[in-house]
Protein backbone atom coordinates (compact mmCIF):
# COMPACT_ATOMS: atom_id res chain seq x y z
CA UNK A 1 0.00 0.00 0.00
CA UNK A 2 1.56 3.10 -0.78
CA UNK A 3 1.35 6.12 1.69
CA UNK A 4 0.59 9.62 0.14
CA UNK A 5 3.15 12.64 1.32
CA UNK A 6 0.96 14.47 3.32
CA UNK A 7 0.43 17.88 1.27
CA UNK A 8 0.21 21.30 3.12
CA UNK A 9 -3.14 23.44 3.11
CA UNK A 10 -2.43 26.79 1.39
CA UNK A 11 -2.70 29.66 3.40
CA UNK A 12 -5.12 32.46 3.12
CA UNK A 13 -2.75 35.00 1.44
CA UNK A 14 -1.73 31.88 -0.94
CA UNK A 15 -5.31 31.59 -1.99
CA UNK A 16 -5.99 35.47 -2.23
CA UNK A 17 -2.65 35.56 -4.62
CA UNK A 18 -4.20 32.62 -6.76
CA UNK A 19 -7.34 34.46 -6.87
CA UNK A 20 -5.65 38.21 -8.12
CA UNK A 21 -3.55 36.15 -10.28
CA UNK A 22 -6.92 34.54 -12.19
CA UNK A 23 -8.91 37.60 -11.86
CA UNK A 24 -5.88 39.32 -13.73
CA UNK A 25 -5.82 36.46 -16.20
CA UNK A 26 -9.30 36.67 -16.82
CA UNK A 27 -9.86 40.19 -17.30
CA UNK A 28 -6.68 40.61 -19.89
CA UNK A 29 -8.39 37.95 -21.48
CA UNK A 30 -12.15 39.77 -21.77
CA UNK A 31 -10.14 42.82 -22.65
CA UNK A 32 -7.86 40.89 -25.57
CA UNK A 33 -11.54 39.60 -26.44
CA UNK A 34 -13.48 43.04 -26.50
CA UNK A 35 -10.55 44.24 -29.07
CA UNK A 36 -11.10 41.76 -31.46
CA UNK A 37 -14.65 41.83 -31.35
CA UNK A 38 -14.61 45.94 -31.58
CA UNK A 39 -11.84 45.91 -34.67
CA UNK A 40 -14.07 43.17 -36.78
CA UNK A 41 -16.86 46.26 -35.95
CA UNK A 42 -14.70 49.54 -36.50
CA UNK A 43 -13.53 47.58 -39.76
CA UNK A 44 -17.18 46.59 -40.62
CA UNK A 45 -18.06 49.81 -40.21
CA UNK A 46 -15.47 51.80 -41.70
CA UNK A 47 -16.68 50.04 -44.95
CA UNK A 48 -19.95 50.62 -44.56
CA UNK A 49 -19.39 54.27 -43.84
CA UNK A 50 -17.18 54.45 -47.56
CA UNK A 51 -20.16 52.69 -49.13
CA UNK A 52 -22.64 55.40 -47.90
CA UNK A 53 -20.29 58.04 -48.50
CA UNK A 54 -19.48 56.44 -52.60
CA UNK A 55 -23.41 56.78 -52.79
CA UNK A 56 -23.63 60.26 -50.88
CA UNK A 57 -21.21 61.07 -54.16
CA UNK A 58 -23.02 59.59 -56.37
CA UNK A 59 -26.48 60.87 -55.60
CA UNK A 60 -24.87 64.49 -55.34
CA UNK A 61 -23.77 63.78 -59.82
CA UNK A 62 -27.36 62.29 -60.09
CA UNK A 63 -28.82 65.65 -58.81
CA UNK A 64 -26.47 67.66 -60.78
CA UNK A 65 -27.19 65.38 -63.89
CA UNK A 66 -31.29 65.40 -62.72
CA UNK A 67 -30.72 69.51 -62.70
CA UNK A 68 -29.36 69.58 -66.19
CA UNK A 69 -32.25 67.95 -67.42
CA UNK A 70 -34.65 69.68 -65.85
CA UNK A 71 -32.99 73.17 -67.50
CA UNK A 72 -33.53 71.05 -70.80
CA UNK A 73 -36.59 69.95 -70.69
CA UNK A 74 -37.36 73.40 -69.54
CA UNK A 75 -35.69 74.65 -72.69
CA UNK A 76 -37.33 72.27 -74.68
CA UNK A 77 -35.01 72.05 -77.87
CA UNK A 78 -35.82 76.02 -78.00
CA UNK A 79 -39.41 75.90 -77.77
CA UNK A 80 -39.62 76.51 -74.30
CA UNK A 81 -38.20 79.56 -72.53
CA UNK A 82 -33.88 80.17 -73.62
CA UNK A 83 -31.30 78.18 -71.59
CA UNK A 84 -29.46 80.42 -69.37
CA UNK A 85 -33.49 81.34 -67.64
CA UNK A 86 -33.80 77.59 -67.50
CA UNK A 87 -30.50 77.11 -65.61
CA UNK A 88 -31.69 80.20 -63.69
CA UNK A 89 -35.24 78.50 -62.90
CA UNK A 90 -33.25 75.47 -61.33
CA UNK A 91 -31.10 77.17 -59.55
CA UNK A 92 -33.76 79.26 -58.37
CA UNK A 93 -35.73 76.26 -56.70
CA UNK A 94 -32.55 74.99 -55.46
CA UNK A 95 -31.82 78.62 -53.36
CA UNK A 96 -35.57 77.77 -52.05
CA UNK A 97 -35.27 74.50 -51.05
CA UNK A 98 -32.14 75.68 -48.84
CA UNK A 99 -33.78 78.29 -47.59
CA UNK A 100 -36.90 76.27 -46.31
CA UNK A 101 -34.60 73.45 -45.01
CA UNK A 102 -32.25 76.18 -43.09
CA UNK A 103 -35.39 77.61 -41.37
CA UNK A 104 -36.66 74.12 -40.27
CA UNK A 105 -33.47 73.19 -39.10
CA UNK A 106 -33.45 76.64 -37.09
CA UNK A 107 -36.77 75.60 -35.75
CA UNK A 108 -35.49 72.17 -35.06
CA UNK A 109 -32.38 73.79 -33.05
CA UNK A 110 -34.79 76.27 -31.25
CA UNK A 111 -36.08 73.08 -29.57
CA UNK A 112 -33.04 71.84 -27.67
CA UNK A 113 -32.80 72.47 -24.55
CA UNK A 114 -30.43 71.54 -21.46
CA UNK A 115 -31.33 67.82 -19.60
CA UNK A 116 -32.57 69.52 -16.89
CA UNK A 117 -33.92 66.95 -14.53
CA UNK A 118 -30.64 65.36 -15.18
CA UNK A 119 -28.86 68.13 -14.15
CA UNK A 120 -30.88 68.70 -10.97
CA UNK A 121 -30.35 64.99 -9.78
CA UNK A 122 -26.69 65.63 -10.29
CA UNK A 123 -26.78 68.62 -7.94
CA UNK A 124 -28.31 66.46 -5.62
CA UNK A 125 -25.36 63.72 -5.45
CA UNK A 126 -23.32 65.24 -2.81
CA UNK A 127 -26.21 65.64 -0.28
CA UNK A 128 -27.43 62.22 -1.16
CA UNK A 129 -23.44 60.94 -0.47
CA UNK A 130 -23.27 62.89 2.54
CA UNK A 131 -26.57 61.65 4.25
CA UNK A 132 -28.47 64.43 3.53
CA UNK A 133 -30.90 63.03 1.57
Amino acid sequence: MAIEPLREEPTIGRLIKDAQTDFSTIMRKEIQLAKAELKVSVTAGGVGLGLVAAAGFLLVLAVIMLSVAIAYFIHWNGHGLSLHWAFLIVFGFYVLLAALLVFLAVRSFKKVKAPERAIEQGREIPRALKGQA
